[in-house]
């Protein structure tokens, strides 16, 4: 290696910044207040946890259904392993109601399928932790409606997401980041509305 090298390609990523990143901060704000409002739900409680997976359900199914209508599968061949709407509705089955989409989202272009799964995939990290909360329930119904937030563990399926998003170079990144917002909107509306 040049000496030297390195410093130049620290400043390039500085300069331009991977698409992870620009998804990352252009909804960090949208994501802590997501965050804050999903808080609110007590999920070591019955109805707490139930009106949490109704919230997410709001959102999940159309913002899946929106990335099966753009061709999802194009992009991700393994989306049968990925999409967690049969996994929501049987949680919420379990737990006496059924799924209902509670918001409608826009059709996506291929770029806002990127930005709509960086979400979506996204928020797996996140349900390791809400599983922890979970466990602490004392109504043992909860801890038998977990199959949303537990989908896909152990399968890598974030890492090969953000090997997808490291390759993607005919992005608009414009659309990824609008798309990501939508997502993370369509979360908000269907709490209000749980």
């Amino acid at each position: 290696m040049l000496a030297g090298a390195s410093d130049v390609s620290i400043q390039v990523n500085r300069s331009f910044p991977e698409l992870r990143e620009r998804l990352r901060d252009a909804t960090a704000a949208a994501h802590r207040e997501l965050d804050a409002q999903m808080s609110a739900f007590d999920l070591t409680v019955f109805s707490g946890y139930r009106r949490f997976l109704q919230a997410s359900a709001g959102a999940l199914l159309p913002l899946e259904a929106a990335l099966a209508d753009a061709g999802v599968a194009n992009m991700f061949p393994d989306w049968p392993e990925r999409t967690r709407s049969a996994a929501i509705a049987a949680d919420l089955d379990r737990l006496g109601r059924e799924a209902h989409a509670t918001v409608s989202v826009p059709p996506l272009t291929q770029s806002g399928v990127i930005g709509t799964m960086y979400v979506l995939e996204g928020s797996r990290l996140g349900a390791k932790f809400l599983l922890k909360a979970v466990a602490d329930a004392a109504d043992p119904r909860v801890g038998q409606a977990t199959a949303y937030l537990s989908h896909g563990a152990g399968q890598r399926l974030w890492q090969s997401f953000l090997a997808k998003l490291a390759c993607e170079e005919a992005c608009d990144e414009d659309e990824a980041i609008e798309a990501a917002r939508s997502a993370f909107a369509a979360f908000e509306r269907a709490a209000d509305r749980a």
